[in-house]
């Protein structure tokens, strides 16, 4: 036999919103009441034409240009481009102004001609002229001592090295900065104090083995417990039973 239960009136759900049929708050017709409504207007069939003699509407049927005002014709000129037309040779043609050459007309109204020159050739010279030209002379050198009627500066030669004799006859041989050695500063200062650096001394080594974390279960130890803690996943309780509520005394 199959075991009734008894009825919970938590579980006896009313309909959702989509059970309910509401007035409708649009049109005129069937409104709710409990609201307001707005002026509600509909449209008029056409009249007839026994009021009119003629009927001269035209209606929006037909298309006016936007460029069409009531004071004619809105916007900038337009233009078009076509193509050259054949010149007439009966017609006369008018020259431009590259045609005429005003520097060529002779002097008028007792008028004076500007100079006017002509680029030539290059004249020979003639074997009769004594002059001779620029590229004829030679001047003298301005470096050196060598220039009798200008003043010139010292001047100094490089001479080659001796090989006989010591520094003191020949000065060519005088050991330059990079023979000397440098002098410890420690000799005539101070001596700072002195650091060297060691290798790095090798860590004790131990080759026992010893066991890692994971080796030990510390779960399974009895010694101070009577067993580790066990948990069950039960059954899930209704949702209307009513919990237990105690109030405890401060």
């Amino acid at each position: 036999m199959e075991k009734k239960y008894p009825l919970i009136a938590g579980r006896e759900k009313g309909p959702g919103p989509g059970r309910y049929g509401l007035p409708p708050t649009i049109g005129f017709v069937g409104h709710d009441f409990t609201k307001s409504t707005s002026p509600a207007y509909s449209f008029h069939g056409r009249m007839s034409d026994t009021m009119y003699c003629v009927d001269s509407s035209p209606g929006p049927q037909y298309r006016v240009d936007a460029k069409i005002t009531r004071f004619g014709r809105d916007g900038t000129p337009a233009y078009s481009m076509l193509g050259r037309s054949k010149a007439q040779k009966e017609l006369f043609q008018t020259p431009g102004p590259g045609a005429y050459s005003p520097e060529k007309t002779p002097p008028c109204n007792l008028q004076r001609r500007p100079p006017s020159y002509t680029m030539g050739s290059r004249t020979h010279y003639r074997s009769v002229d004594p002059v001779p030209a620029p590229n004829k002379y030679c001047l003298p050198a301005l470096m050196g001592p060598q220039v009798p009627n200008k003043q010139a500066s010292a001047s100094y030669t490089m001479s080659g090295s001796y090989s006989a004799g010591g520094p003191s006859v020949d000065l060519a041989q005088t050991p330059g900065p990079c023979r000397y050695n440098s002098t410890d500063p420690s000799v005539y200062l101070p001596r700072q104090p002195a650091f060297s650096m060691l290798g790095r001394h090798s860590l004790p080594k131990d080759a026992t083995k010893k066991p890692g974390p994971g080796t030990y279960n510390p779960e399974k130890v009895t010694v101070h417990k009577a067993r580790a803690p066990a948990f069950s996943l039960g059954v899930r309780h209704s949702e209307f039973v009513t919990p237990l509520v105690v109030y405890v005394s401060d």
